[in-house]
Formats: structure tokens, sequence, C-alpha cells
């Protein structure tokens, strides 16, 4: 990325922060080939002192938990033959009995947000000592038909429990794995450490400020982890991730990656959904956000990324929104080429 591109994303980092969108933030821009820019602004939190955020403050990353664990599982697993895109994940989940209307969504619809999967989540309301979760909700009605796009957390949960399943080993355990081969060596499922490079999010009704622990409440319920949320992970973590990502048909993280950038359903025009990814651009741009205020984005093409950590509901989830212009800005920079 070249310095008018690194200072225009650098300009638009420190006017959020001016603005109050977050306490700070971290963007590192790259390449496949191992090119580095770190951009940081404003403090990890003022809850926690005055130091400035780098490539090593682990954020709760939200939702990018799709797309740096479950998805790349889901790919190896398919590769290894223990999932099929095209069966339905009660194939692949602890034997049931009953009408299972959810239970029918193949995993590549789980995927791909187009399974027609009840959208709305709160576990809180779930009697989880009746059943076990994954039952619960391959027993619930399917909301709509498969086929059109939804963004459906459920989805990733039922695809986390399944990984587990067809592993016999727990998903965080699966996802520390390969973690490690990746050099991501400070990427984890939380609860984490609670120490000052780390970055708190938001104060909840009755509780402390959430430092360390899932942000995400259904995450909470399931002990913190879960196939759509629930890891923490550094800029530089993200920025490796990117970078083995984007090394094409060399590995088969590499291939699963091209693989999934085949549209699956439109989210809306102009935007497609891949198999994990959303697609734009003319499908020269990958990209994923995290609820908290995190983004990944990939240019295959020319192999260029944009990561971006926040802690941007650290003044609530409002405030999260406020973030757009960087995302925006880190988009428009790798559709030019």
């Amino acid at each position: 990325m070249n310095p008018m591109e690194q200072a225009a994303l650098d300009e638009v980092l420190r006017e959020i922060v001016a603005d109050g969108a977050t306490p700070g933030g971290v963007v590192v821009c790259g390449t496949a080939a191992g090119e580095r820019a770190v951009l940081s602004a404003g403090v990890v939190s003022p809850f926690t002192g005055p130091g400035t955020p780098d490539e090593h403050t682990v954020y709760d990353i939200a939702s990018l938990t799709k797309v740096t664990a479950t998805w790349p599982l889901v790919g190896r697993a398919v590769d290894e033959g223990l999932l099929d895109l095209d069966t339905p994940v009660r194939e692949f989940l602890p034997p049931m009995d009953g009408a299972m209307p959810s239970g029918e969504a193949t995993v590549r619809q789980l995927l791909s947000h187009t399974s027609g999967l009840r959208a709305a989540t709160r576990f809180d309301l779930y009697d989880l000592t009746e059943r076990p979760l994954h039952e619960l909700i391959c027993h619930e009605l399917m909301e709509s038909l498969p086929g059109v796009h939804r963004y459906i957390n459920r989805g990733y949960i039922l695809l986390g429990l399944a990984l587990a399943h067809v592993h016999g080993r727990p998903l965080d355990e699966l996802a520390t794995g390969l973690w490690a081969e990746l050099g991501m060596t400070d990427t984890a499922y939380g609860p984490v450490r609670q120490e000052p490079r780390v970055a708190p999010t938001e104060r909840h009704e009755g509780h402390d400020r959430l430092w360390g622990a899932v942000h995400d409440e259904n995450a909470a319920i399931m002990g913190g982890v879960a196939g759509h949320a629930g890891v923490f992970a550094p800029a530089a973590d993200l920025a490796t991730y990117a970078e083995h990502l984007l090394a094409g048909r060399q590995t088969p993280l590499g291939q699963w990656f091209r693989m999934s950038l085949v549209p699956q359903a439109e989210i809306e025009p102009g935007l497609q959904r891949g198999l994990g990814w959303i697609l734009d651009a003319g499908g020269t741009v990958a990209h994923h956000h995290g609820f908290t205020g995190t983004s990944l984005h990939l240019a295959p093409a020319t192999g260029r990324y944009v990561v971006i950590l926040t802690n941007a509901v650290h003044n609530g989830a409002a405030a999260r929104i406020r973030i757009t212009p960087l995302r925006e800005r880190a988009h428009k920079i790798l559709a030019a080429g």
C-alpha cells in the first residue's frame, strides 16, 4: 500500500477516534508477500490506562470468529471427508429423535446465511437443562424457505457444534491447533487474561465492564466458545492469517478461500455472499465485519489486505456504526486495485 493510501487510512482512523466512535484502534495494511504497515490512534481504553494500541493489542473480534475459526475448520473438515457441503447438518450432529426442520439446513446454506433458520438468537430464553443446544435449534421451525440471504448467527453455532462432534474434540481445541499451525500465537477463545494489552468492550447493565470476557451474550451463555463469536486476537495475527488466505492455490487454506469466493446469494444489488465472506466491488474484495468494531478486507487479485481492530462498543453499542467511514475507506482503497 502506497504512502498516500496509508495516510488516507490513518486520517480516517484518527478522525473516528477524535469523534468518540472508539477509544482507539489499530489498522494493518499489508500484502501476501509479507509487507506490513501498522497504523494506530487513541488509547486501548481509559478504563485500563492511557496506553496506545498496537498490532499486539488483543481485541474481541466478535463475528470475525466466523471466518477465522469456524469457516477454515469447516473447509478442512470438508477436505478430510468429515463434512459435506450439500448434506443436512443433522447428519454431523449427535443422533436426535423427532422432526428436525432446522436440522435439514445444509452446511453450504449455513455457511452462506441462506438456511432459513430463525435469525433472532436468545439463548437466555432456552432451557438448556432439557435438551442439548443442537437439539433445541434443530427442532425449531424454519423462519423462511432456504435460498434467500439473511444473516443468521445460529447457523454458525450449529457448524461449531458439528465440528466438535465429527472430530470428537471441543471447538476451541480444534481452533487452537489451526492457529498454532498458521503462526497465530496470540489468538484464542476467551476468557483471556485481564491485562493492559487486552482491550475492554462494553459495560453491561448491572455488571462491570467486559474485559477479557466475550461481548456476545449468546457466546457467553455457551461458555465463551461458539461458532459465531468468542475469539480474541491482535492485528498482527489477523495480518498473518490474511497472508495465508491470499497465498492462492499453494495451500489447502488458500484453495478453500478461492472456492469460497463463488457467489452463493445476493445480499443486495452489487453485494454477494460467498461461503462465509461478503463479496463486493465486482468480486474483487472479500470482507467480514465484527460487531465490536472489527473488520478484515481482502483483495485476492492484488494480494492486498486491510485489518481493522477497534473496541467501538466501548462507549455503547450504538457508537460502533460511527467507524463505518474507516471500513469504507479500506474497501475503496482495495477495490481501486
